[in-house]
């Protein structure tokens, strides 16, 4: 008898339309759609055709009318500034009407931009919803991003508003935004009509008169506004990764689609129930902000927590056992990274003790690729699943997952179990045939992509279609390599170009992690593929070490070399690694991989706009050179 995830798998692929048609019944359409899936502009599909709706509506509006006005909405913890507040969904309306009034008497209406540039503070999702309430598009720009990176991304969107706040936390470091958004604009062609400045206790900025408003005054002078009717086809918001030549994708994110989604999936993925408390802890500045904190517990009825602060150091290793314990938090998503620094400073979950749990059903990971001692530290301190999951900023939420709410499937370390019903999955070679089961190839995913993946990117349609559909015609492209076992578990791997050929051999950087970071001392650990005269490449290994090791480096990477040597074999060529005493990474906790291969092959890197510390780029640098690399190697290939 075939169980209720495979039911809905295969009728997802064989009948897109029946299948994803009875899901949008969650949702509040002012017009149902004349069709639900347009494929006459292949590969730019389009779902839910002539309906109309609005997401903010969805979000806040029917759940006052529906009996959760007093229900918390947004839950505030802020343990930077010693701060906590509960904003129901009726004060949340009240928020989000006044602030869109203020925002349409300064000329914001359907179809213009307003750019975002803030920190984890509630009114970050107040901006967002606010500006689906008047039909415009929102792109969120992550707090604290460098003067010109935020240039380039005001002149591609020329938002006609910035919502902003005086300053974000770092840790303990207070970060005025006020100078950074007034370069960033001095450096833009494109100039907003109007900043709307959200003024902290920690730090006032300086406000331009006639230019800039004061957002609590704004929103107390304007009248509420109600929620603007928009295509489901329209778009909802921008939001940009990283490009390779260095100009930022714009993904865009329609209304209609991305509403069914991600309600659907907030039960069948995530197992979660309206009124349930869930907590995405990511920042708005991300996808997994976008869809984990902001939409979909919203389009649920569920609780949504905006936590500031970090998973150490704000005291302690036990931030986010205290968070779990006093809100009843029944599933937590959170980067693999976090966990990696909680197990490192308290590797015994010592702090675990202080704390109930009993509300904590299941831990979701995603974000980069969780190694299997990760995965298994946690499900052995927390005892519930430990879920890996995997999806990028373009797809908007899961292909592959174990869907809780569907059918629970064990978990294979390693693996981020099963595609998601609407994601068809496959692994071809370069030939573009399919592999067989266990072979690597590249993951692709068949068209057309289910709702709430990418629309298509801003003003850049041809872009898209190169960055995503010509290489493999028919399919997605995501750019990560893996397999599908025989019991149709997929595992990625690496991104495709982190697939290093050492001597003919194609072998996988992130399956060397794995080994590397079984180590019993190694905390957190990175592999990366340098060039070789003799092999093409070869692999170069970097670990940090758990709190409280003794035992010296040296006998470490012994340790962790013959390691690799036994479980992957002499093939993967791997013999030299170095103890690093943290890794480069960036503000969403990705490991800088390319910038570090970049160091170690003494080639020019420009350096990543996203990175957390740009100081530990010098300490990589040393350390590579204590090994032969970097400033140290002849010559590339040396």
């Amino acid at each position: 008898m075939t169980n209720p995830y495979q039911q809905a798998f295969e009728t997802s692929l064989k009948d897109p339309v029946g299948f994803w048609g009875e899901a949008a019944q969650g949702i509040h359409w002012d017009k149902p759609w004349d069709k639900v899936l347009d494929d006459s502009k292949a590969p730019f599909y389009r779902w839910f055709v002539g309906a109309e709706t609005n997401t903010c509506y969805n979000a806040v509006d029917r759940h006052v009318t529906d009996g959760r006005a007093d229900q918390a909405a947004i839950i505030y913890d802020s343990p930077v500034t010693g701060t906590k507040r509960t904003i129901t969904y009726a004060e949340l309306q009240d928020q989000v009407s006044r602030l869109a009034g203020g925002l349409a008497s300064l000329g914001v209406g359907k179809g213009d931009r307003v750019l975002l540039y803030m920190p984890m503070i509630p009114e970050a999702v107040v901006g967002m919803l606010a500006v689906a309430r008047l039909g415009a598009i929102h792109t969120v720009v992550f707090g604290g991003f460098a003067p010109s990176e935020l240039a380039t991304r005001i002149n591609d969107a020329e938002p006609k508003v910035i919502l902003t706040a005086s300053c974000g936390i770092e840790g303990s470091r207070v970060l005025p935004y006020k100078p950074m958004l007034d370069q960033a604009i001095d450096l833009s062609s494109h100039k907003p009509g109007h900043t709307v400045v959200f003024q902290r206790p920690q730090i006032a900025a300086e406000l331009k008169p006639g230019i800039d408003l004061d957002w609590v005054e704004l929103s107390a002078a304007s009248a509420p506004h109600g929620c603007v009717t928009v295509q489901a086809t329209d778009p909802l918001y921008i939001l940009y990764t990283s490009g390779t030549t260095g100009q930022p994708k714009g993904v865009v994110r329609d209304n209609g689609g991305h509403m069914v989604a991600l309600k659907w999936s907030m039960s069948a993925i995530y197992d979660i129930k309206p009124g349930e408390v869930f907590w995405a802890a990511s920042d708005v500045g991300w996808v997994v902000g976008h869809s984990y904190i902001c939409y979909a517990p919203l389009l649920h009825g569920a609780t949504t927590i905006v936590y500031e602060g970090k998973p150490v150091g704000t005291p302690d290793a036990g931030a986010f056992w205290r968070v779990i314990a006093e809100h009843k938090v029944s599933a937590l998503f959170t980067a693999p990274t976090a966990f990696r620094a909680i197990k490192r400073e308290d590797p015994d979950a010592t702090l675990l003790k202080n704390y109930d749990l009993s509300s904590l059903r299941t831990l979701f990971l995603a974000g980069e690729r969780s190694d299997p001692d990760t995965i298994n530290w946690a499900s052995s301190n927390l005892k519930v699943p430990v879920i890996d999951h995997w999806w990028q900023t373009e797809t908007g939420w899961a292909i592959a997952a174990n869907c809780m709410g569907l059918h629970q499937f064990p978990v294979k370390p390693g693996s981020p179990t099963k595609p998601v019903p609407g994601w068809g999955l496959e692994v071809l070679d370069e030939s573009h045939q399919p592999c067989p089961p266990g072979k690597v190839g590249s993951l692709v995913v068949r068209l057309p992509l289910p709702p709430g993946a990418l629309v298509t990117l801003w003003n850049a349609d041809q872009r898209c279609h190169d960055s995503y559909y010509s290489e493999f015609p028919g399919y997605y492209k995501t750019a990560d390599a893996g397999y599908i076992d025989e019991d149709g578990y997929a595992y990625v791997m690496s991104r495709t170009d982190d697939i290093i050929n050492v001597a003919g051999h194609r072998l996988s950087t992130g399956a060397m992690e794995e080994v590397l970071a079984s180590h019993p001392d190694v905390a957190e650990c990175a592999v990366i593929g340098v060039a070789d005269q003799l092999k093409g490449q070869l692999p170069l290994g970097f670990v940090c070490l758990k709190a409280g090791v003794t035992k010296s480096h040296e006998q470490v990477i012994k340790e962790v070399v013959q390691l690799v040597r036994e479980r992957i074999g002499p093939v993967a060529a791997f013999k030299t690694c170095t103890v690093v005493a943290r890794l480069p990474k960036t503000r969403s906790g990705k490991i800088l991989r390319g910038t570090m291969q970049k160091i170690a092959d003494n080639e020019d890197f420009k350096m990543p706009a996203t990175i957390d510390d740009p100081a530990i780029l010098e300490e990589i640098e040393e350390s590579l050179e204590s090994v032969g690399y970097a400033k140290a190697r002849k010559e590339p290939g040396q």
